[in-house]
């Protein structure tokens, strides 16, 4: 008797706060003033949602001296520095900032350690449009720690005013090993007042630390440049899966991975829309995988308001 196939199905995965408020700004403001739409960047970091939003009128622009002037920018759930705030306002753009408060945050944070005179350490991934956006906010005050292997570099000018701060979509391990290694050198280093890393990033790593030790092989749905999914592959090796990949799609799962493989693992990054995952439940069916095991680690009911603009008139009483 041959041994069954099966997929466990990581929970929480998928779309987070953020990313549902982000994608949901861009399709009102495109309901309510009609296409074109600009948009700075990738509005989140997945493939499927950037050319499913182009194909509403949404148009992608690197900066906004690409947008017509007068024109609606909606800025992206990564956040942006002042500086792309004040080039806005300078072409009379009308915007609509999508950022995802949990970033919010992190700028707030930045701004108050900076007025304090802090020394701040941002880790992060260089040129990371999250990094970008924060650092902005204090570049007198804001040096970028990239890892672990980072640290060694750092220079402060007062080892007693050293905080450190991250980007929300970091290894929570990664980042823990580069606190402890700043720490080393600076004992005096200060906390964050509470976690920089967002909640669903850390909740995905949780689910993929819990089953990864049963899978032959992990599959990571997501787009190569979402950081927090390409960590879920790093923490999906790290915890004892045989092999992990990343796809944007069922189709690019490779036949090959399979050939031996009795458990695969399945989860998706935090701007990923549940169908693309569906998809590569369907393909694994193909070939055996018809057992889907749920490992849930935590439940995630978090909602953000939409932007000012985009919300409902109150009607007086």
């Amino acid at each position: 008797m041959t041994e069954s196939k099966r997929v466990l199905l990581a929970e929480p995965r998928g779309y987070c706060a953020g990313v549902d408020r982000a994608v949901e700004t861009v399709e009102r403001t495109l309901d309510k003033h009609g296409a074109p739409v600009y948009v700075r960047k990738e509005i989140v970091h997945n493939r499927h949602v950037v050319e499913t939003l182009a194909e509403r009128g949404a148009i992608f622009v690197g900066e906004t001296d690409e947008v017509p002037e007068g024109a609606i920018v909606v800025f992206s759930a990564h956040g942006v520095s002042p500086e792309v705030h004040r080039s806005a306002a300078q072409r009379s753009l009308r915007t609509i900032d999508a950022t995802c408060p949990l970033v919010t945050k992190v700028h707030q944070e930045a701004k108050r350690f900076a007025r304090d005179d802090y020394d701040i350490l941002l880790i992060g991934h260089e040129g990371h449009e999250e990094v970008e956006g924060t650092a902005g906010e204090a570049p007198s005050h804001i040096q970028l720690v990239d890892g672990p292997d980072a640290v060694d570099k750092v220079v402060v000018r007062d080892e007693s005013k050293v905080i450190w701060l991250s980007q929300t979509t970091l290894s929570v391990d990664e980042t823990m090993e580069t606190v402890r290694r700043l720490r080393e050198r600076f004992p005096e280093l200060n906390d964050p007042p509470s976690d920089d890393i967002c909640y669903a990033t850390q909740n995905r790593q949780v689910a993929v630390k819990a089953m990864a030790p049963d899978c032959d092989l992990v599959i990571v749905v997501g787009s190569k440049n979402s950081s927090n999914s390409v960590r879920l592959v790093e923490v999906a090796l790290q915890n004892g899966a045989s092999a992990a990949h990343l796809v944007d799609y069922a189709r690019e799962v490779d036949p090959a991975w399979l050939e031996g493989v009795r458990t695969v693992g399945i989860t998706s990054g935090a701007s990923v829309p549940e169908v693309l995952v569906r998809g590569v439940i369907d393909f694994l069916a193909e070939y055996g995988f018809d057992t889907v095991e749920k490992v849930s680690t935590a439940e995630e009911t978090l909602t953000f308001a939409l932007p000012r603009e985009l919300r409902p008139a109150r009607t007086a009483k």
